[in-house]
């Protein structure tokens, strides 16, 4: 029988299993690190994650990426990436299979930094958590800004929340939409799609890139954010169209 999850709310219901305490992300957090923050970077980032991730997705999931040509020129700048947040371990690898040779960076909750162990290795896989304090807003915005001007990538998973498996896209605010607007960055976005495999239960996952977006300079700021986050949206939507199987039914209560 197929699984079935019960939900609420679209906006704040959260699925994912790892029962983590977030650590307060004040003005005393690193989020950018020396010399040695370097060499951790090329070491588990560019040496080790990036071929161990592209095995796995492969074998895991026999994952291809459509339309992935569109970033060839993208790579020459920075620019903010947006996708559905449907699978924990998948979400953290696609991004760096879409810029294979380039640095992806990903806005996270504190949780992917406060794990005992693999939370002094996130940060150098990419993690930037979001901050609690006024201080840390500073820092944080800092990075990005710096991200940006090195011609990195930045990954945001406007739905917040990981609904595993989960085939449409959910409904969400148009805050981090502000980010490319203030950096003068253009927006790319991709959806995972779940597809039927002959011979394997498990799903495939199709990866549909699009863009670039860029926000319209006509409209007031807080205009441009909703417009920008609209058009994005139902580009998703429609590439949502694309799943071909249900691995799990989601059901509002």
């Amino acid at each position: 029988m197929k699984k079935i999850i019960y939900y609420e709310d679209e906006l704040t219901d959260e699925f994912s299993t790892a029962k983590i305490n977030p650590k307060r992300i004040d003005e005393s957090y690193q989020y950018e690190g020396g010399k040695l923050w370097k060499v951790g970077r090329l070491f588990w980032y560019h040496i080790l994650a990036k071929p161990i991730a592209w095995v796995y997705l492969k074998l895991s999931f026999g994952h291809k990426i459509i339309n992935k040509g569109i970033l060839k020129d993208a790579r020459k700048e920075g620019y903010f990436l947006f996708g559905n947040h449907t699978n924990p371990l998948p979400d953290a690898l696609i991004p760096t299979m879409l810029n294979f040779t380039g640095s992806v960076f990903v806005i996270v909750h504190p949780n992917n930094v406060s794990m005992p162990v693999g939370g002094r290795i996130t940060p150098s896989l990419g993690a930037i958590p979001l901050p609690d304090t006024k201080e840390a807003f500073k820092n944080f915005m800092k990075t990005l800004e710096h991200r940006i001007a090195q011609k990195a990538v930045i990954m945001i998973y406007p739905e917040a929340h990981i609904w595993p498996y989960y085939t449409k896209i959910r409904p969400f605010v148009s805050d981090s939409f502000h980010y490319p607007i203030l950096f003068h960055a253009p927006v790319y976005c991709f959806t995972n799609t779940y597809q039927k495999r002959r011979f394997r239960k498990k799903p495939r996952i199709v990866t549909y890139v699009d863009g670039p977006f860029f926000p319209n300079t006509d409209l007031p700021r807080k205009e441009q954010k909703q417009d920008l986050r609209d058009r994005v949206y139902e580009k998703m939507v429609e590439r949502s169209k694309e799943n071909t199987v249900e691995y799990i039914h989601y059901e509002k209560r």
